[in-house]
Parts: structure tokens; sequence; C-alpha cells
């Protein structure tokens, strides 16, 4: 149970902030979804940092991990809205945004990872 109270707590604090960053960064005027785009980034080095430190210094606990790693970047990041902001992408015919965001969303998220799991060695 305690588990479940972790995660639902670290996923609220990360919804919610996601929500506030797409309100702010998401342009309904041209429709690119700056926002998710931020978000899915930026949650995707925070969970490289996160698990890189739990690696590297076998110093966070698994109460730490479910709240940060499950809880916060599971609420945080999204794929849902990722797969459908492509959906009107695709539903609008604008293929090259589609494939921009696509291509650019699935590469500099691994990159992003990846960096967190490198910046670790520096802490």
């Amino acid at each position: 149970m305690k588990n479940l109270l972790l995660v639902f707590i670290g996923g609220g604090f990360g919804s919610v902030l996601r929500f506030v960053i797409g309100k702010w960064l998401n342009n309904s005027e041209n429709g690119i979804p700056y926002g998710t785009f931020v978000v899915n980034v930026l949650g995707s080095l925070l969970i490289g940092l996160i698990l890189g430190y739990a690696v590297k210094n076998d110093a966070l606990s698994q109460n730490t991990t479910l709240l940060l790693a499950t809880g916060f970047c599971g609420g945080f990041t999204t794929f849902s809205t990722f797969a459908y902001e492509n959906h009107i992408f695709l539903k609008s015919g604008d293929f090259t945004s589609f494939a921009i965001y696509t291509i650019a969303s699935f590469i500099i998220g691994f990159l992003a990872v990846f960096a967190g799991m490198y910046l670790v060695k520096f802490i």
C-alpha cells in the first residue's frame, strides 16, 4: 500500500507540472506541441539522472525511486498525448510536422536519458 501511495503522490506532482508546462508552451496558433516535447525530453533526462544516481551510488531507496522515477517521471512524461498529437498531424495531412516531431522526440528523448546517466558520473 505504501508503494502505491508513493507512486500516486509522485505521479500527481508530475502530472500537474506537465499540465502547467503544456499550457505555457503549447501553441494553439501553429499547433506545434512544444510543451509535450519539452516535458518528454526533460522527463527522459530526469529519469536518466535519477536511475543513474541510484545505480552509481546505491543511494536511493526503493521508495525514493518509486516516488521519483515511477511516480513523478511517469506522471510528468506522456506517451498518450504524444500519440494523440501525432494523430492530429496525420489527420490534417501535415506529414512533415509528424515526421519531425516523432523522430526528434525519439532521438532527443533517448539522448536525454543517456545524458542523464552520463552526467551522474560527475555528481
